[in-house]
């Protein structure tokens, strides 16, 4: 579905394409298959995943050394067992959004808490495997001692409808971060990813836009997720907005350490990640986490992060500017916070 409107456009061109009977009708058939490969692979692309079978999700990572107060089972390494063993929790935090917005730099850089632990992968359970229950989802998780944070991050559940109702129906007392991006940018690096996945697909501006440069297209996914305000709104008929924090993904990469000390607040934590911890790898343009003692090399995020945008025309980027504006306010309004992003 998400996609479907930016497809139409993109495909009318291609329709009508040799108007004659006998060998003129075979003449196109060739780039008419090529259009329509290329986008039935756009369209498995854009459109929600399945739930990943229950092996495909890696298991959690080793906890980290814990203090000495946690007592361990004879013959046992690794995680402590009876009074300090640790149990799998349900998350007490979520990273709910929104995609191309940095929530996999938040969540590696709140790994290095002491206090946190997190589910590497995204499990996807409330918007793409809910009827697999509750027991399955917290089997998922790492175990934690008592004053740790269970936490996991899937950006597609800021924009699911279901999802606000599914996590309170898990816990009312969840607390919810959502990294926001400039929606242009964001939309821009959406399509980046897509196309890395997906060469040949149609322009950015024949997917944004209807009938050239008519009106934005909200129903490409791409499009239709940086609508924060009509997202927020869903969520706040379950949620009071005490619960949310609002990171910008932008400050993420100017000060990562500032950005992270509210994070750390929020969810009740000691300042332990500081800007002690990171440096700017100026080759990706976003910060890296610092060596840790001991280790051979510095640690960024992989490769697909940091990739190099498309180039728009400033008359596409100046439309979508205008298109995003009302949304934009609203969204400050409701948040209390202005992003800049006007």
């Amino acid at each position: 579905m998400a996609g479907s409107g930016g497809l139409g456009g993109g495909a009318g061109g291609s329709q009508g394409a040799g108007g004659g009977p006998g060998a003129t009708l075979r003449a196109p058939r060739a780039p008419l298959l090529f259009a329509a490969l290329v986008l039935g692979a756009y369209c498995l692309c854009a459109l929600p995943g399945r739930c990943p079978p229950a092996g495909r999700i890696p298991a959690p990572a080793p906890a980290p050394a814990e203090p000495p107060r946690a007592a361990r089972s004879p013959g046992t390494s690794g995680l402590p067992v009876a009074s300090g063993s640790g149990r799998r929790r349900f998350p007490q935090a979520l990273i709910v959004g929104v995609k191309k917005g940095g929530t996999r730099a938040l969540l590696e850089f709140l790994r290095l808490h002491p206090d946190v632990r997190a589910l590497g992968s995204e499990p996807h359970f409330f918007d793409r495997c809910y009827e697999r229950g509750l027991a399955w989802y917290r089997s998922l998780m790492p175990r934690t001692l008592d004053g740790q944070i269970t936490m996991e991050k899937t950006p597609s559940y800021f924009v699911t409808r279901e999802a606000p109702r599914r996590i309170h129906g898990m816990s009312p007392a969840t607390k919810l971060i959502v990294v926001v991006r400039n929606p242009v940018t964001r939309a821009i690096s959406d399509y980046a990813q897509m196309l890395s996945k997906t060469p040949g697909l149609p322009s950015f501006g024949t997917l944004a836009f209807r009938r050239g440069l008519g009106p934005v297209d909200t129903a490409w996914s791409a499009v239709r997720i940086g609508l924060y305000a009509q997202h927020l709104d869903n969520w706040l008929r379950y949620f009071p907005l005490s619960h949310f924090l609002f990171v910008s993904g932008e400050r993420l990469v100017s000060d990562p350490a500032g950005e992270l000390g509210h994070v750390q607040d929020f969810l009740g934590l000691k300042r332990v990640v500081t800007d002690k911890h990171f440096y700017f790898n100026a080759t990706k343009g976003f910060p890296c986490l610092k060596k840790a003692q001991g280790s051979g090399r510095p640690r960024c995020l992989g490769k697909s992060k940091g990739r190099p945008h498309p180039r728009v025309p400033e008359a596409m980027v100046q439309r979508l500017r205008a298109f995003y504006r009302p949304f934009n306010r609203k969204f400050y309004q409701m948040t209390g916070q202005d992003f800049g992003w006007d």
